[in-house]
């Protein structure tokens, strides 16, 4: 990577989640002087896992952090998608790990959140980048590139980065520029997430799913379920996606487990034995945002990534490797900059190569979101059809159900390259001639 050969530039991340990590990681080995700014207190276990695909995984290869994580992570061996009711595979891909490396050369990689965050946040401190915790930010000018904390502390950047997430301080600011304002808008489905110990069960079939990594699905009328290992083995993450019953001003609450199984009573009896072990759920709103017209500011001072602009449904797991990618491209394209005269080009090939792949990769969300979430009936019946006729084949030769395997829409979302993409936009670009 390319690094600044002149004057580095001051650069204040607003937002350590994993794309503002990233971020910071990503300018810091471009040879610029980071600061992250983070309004809680500690990285503390909120969330559970996640799922990193190959077009973030790779990244981790670059930023010298894929051997501190793979040890912490799962590896899933095939991937299976059950119909809700008994169980019946409709599409399976046998040795999904070992496909997934040898068509992109990166891992799928299950994980916990915080395993990711913390590793992140070191290896951004093992740069030199500054985070400071606890530090909630009231305001931002955008004309004079400062931004004011709550303890009265006032930050100036030659660039600011909004990473802030769904509920977005920033985005506010942003909008009220121009007399504008909007919020989180739900999608009318909310996620219960559960994480179980391997050491707490005692069934041995299910303490089998746990310690041989693989990724389920259950697809169901309205509602999917999504399973699989994070900590090698050590735990099980399940996520059941159901229509939202919170009220319109609570976006996460407590969850009340008998209501959570009643609505899975008639699902997959395998599916029901894990619920068994549940003691506690959390249920959280899924929100989405409208698209902004722009992701940068007026003076090429401020510039947005992550779920502050570009909020995801989790239906193809590609909130966080977006971020990623979105922390990577930011930084190796400011890797090239030498001032902040550089700054208005820069932030314009970041806008084009993110802005576009990002809004496409959330209305593809959507469309995964029904095609895993159809009404038992005829549309039902051709879509298992359709699972039905590629079931067996080593990889499916046609538009698929599943996208996470579909022969169209996989190459697209795990193959992209952050270096490769910026390495190409920069040719013929100012900022290297």
């Amino acid at each position: 990577m390319p690094s600044a050969t002149s004057s580095s530039l001051d650069i204040v991340v607003i937002g350590a989640g994993l794309g503002g990590l990233a971020a910071a990681i990503s300018c810091a080995l471009g040879g610029h002087k980071v600061t992250v700014l983070e309004q809680a207190r500690e990285l503390a276990e909120i969330g559970a896992g996640l799922q990193i695909t190959p077009n973030a995984s790779r990244l981790f290869q670059q930023w010298g952090i894929d051997k501190v994580l793979e040890p912490l992570a799962a590896e899933p061996t095939f991937l299976a998608v059950h119909r809700y009711s008994d169980g019946k595979v409709l599409a399976l891909q046998k040795d999904f790990d070992k496909k997934i490396r040898a068509k992109y050369g990166a891992p799928f990689l299950d994980l916990h959140r915080v395993d990711l965050q913390k590793t992140l946040a070191q290896r951004a401190k093992d740069l030199g980048v500054k985070l400071r915790l606890n530090s909630k930010v009231t305001s931002v000018d955008f004309e004079k590139s400062t931004l004011q904390l709550d303890d009265g502390a006032t930050y100036e950047a030659d660039l600011l980065v909004g990473a802030d997430g769904l509920w977005s301080k920033c985005r506010a600011h942003f909008l009220k520029q121009s007399g504008k304002e909007d919020a989180p808008l739900p999608t009318g489905d909310l996620a219960y997430r559960i994480v179980l110990n391997l050491e707490d069960l005692q069934d041995p079939e299910l303490r089998q799913w746990v310690s041989k990594p693989a990724c389920h699905f259950w697809i169901g009328p309205g509602a999917h379920v999504v399973a699989y290992s994070v900590r090698g083995g050590h735990q099980y993450n399940i996520v059941l996606l159901v229509p939202d019953n919170l009220p319109p001003d609570v976006s996460r609450s407590s969850g009340d487990i008998s209501e959570m199984r009643e609505i899975f009573t008639k699902w997959d009896p395998i599916l029901n034995r894990f619920l068994d072990n549940v003691k506690t759920v959390d249920k959280w709103k899924l929100m989405h945002r409208p698209e902004l017209d722009s992701w940068v500011s007026k003076k090429s001072n401020f510039v947005f990534l992550g779920d502050s602009c570009h909020p995801m449904l989790p239906y193809l797991a590609q909130g966080a490797n977006s971020s990623l990618e979105d922390g990577a491209v930011l930084g190796n394209l400011l890797a090239v900059v030498k001032g902040k005269e550089q700054l208005p080009e820069a932030l314009r090939l970041y806008e084009n190569l993110r802005k576009k792949r990002g809004e496409a990769i959330v209305r593809e969300t959507f469309a995964q979101r029904n095609d895993f979430h159809m009404m038992d009936g005829e549309e039902q019946e051709a879509r298992d059809k359709l699972f039905a006729g590629e079931l067996g084949k080593d990889e499916p030769e046609v538009k698929f159900p599943s996208r996470w395997t579909c022969p169209v829409v996989q190459p697209w979302l795990y193959g992209y390259d952050a270096k490769k993409e910026v390495d190409d936009a920069l040719r013929g670009s100012s900022l290297v001639q």
